[in-house]
């Protein structure tokens, strides 16, 4: 289930919590972020190459580019026996910004985008259909978990791909990690 979280950036532990999509989408627009859900190709497998899933999803993919005039885009594929795992998390944990507009696609697995937008954090909750932007310069972060299991296409605006502006704010070790969102998430759901 998708989920989004808004809290105060000084205050990590209380955030206002919502899972319907229409309030997510309409609480992101106001950010200038767009969410949205794609329908998901069935019929791809798991170990699909790269080029498979562009393939896939070669009309959506085309829509975007008119729409955003997207240069570059690729799949990355990361799992619990990635053996740069740790690297890569530690890398999307730091917050930093991109000097071009970027869309993520979830076509598998889940990830938890941090949006710090002013003096609130939007954290996304992503999962497989989900659809999320980050407009150029918001400050941001990515955590894909301690046994990460996801599949995404990135779009870029630029022709070089990702490439991160740190901005040395240690804010990110402040909010709950994909793990603890689950687990609360998981407790909740026990409870009800």
């Amino acid at each position: 289930m998708s989920l989004l979280t808004v809290y105060s950036e000084h205050q990590p532990q209380q955030g206002e919590r919502f899972t319907d999509i229409k309030v997510i989408k309409e609480q992101l627009h106001d950010i200038g972020v767009q969410f949205d859900r794609w329908p998901i190709h069935e019929a791809l497998g798991h170990d699909v190459d790269q080029e498979t899933v562009l393939k896939a999803y070669a009309e959506d993919i085309n829509c975007l580019k008119e729409q955003y005039g997207f240069q570059s885009f690729d799949v990355i594929h990361v799992t619990p026996d990635h053996p740069d795992k740790v690297t890569l998390r530690q890398k999307f944990l730091a917050e930093h910004v991109h000097d071009d507009f970027e869309v993520r696609f979830f076509i598998e697995g889940c990830g938890l985008f941090y949006l710090h937008v002013a003096d609130k954090v939007y954290v996304v909750l992503c999962e497989q259909g989900d659809l999320i932007s980050v407009p150029a310069n918001t400050p941001h972060w990515f955590d894909m978990g301690a046994n990460p299991h996801f599949k995404t296409i990135r779009l870029f605006t630029t022709q070089y791909g990702w490439v991160a502006n740190f901005t040395g704010n240690q804010i990110a070790g402040a909010f709950p990690t994909l793990d603890e969102m689950l687990a609360e998430d998981e407790a909740l759901a026990e409870s009800a």
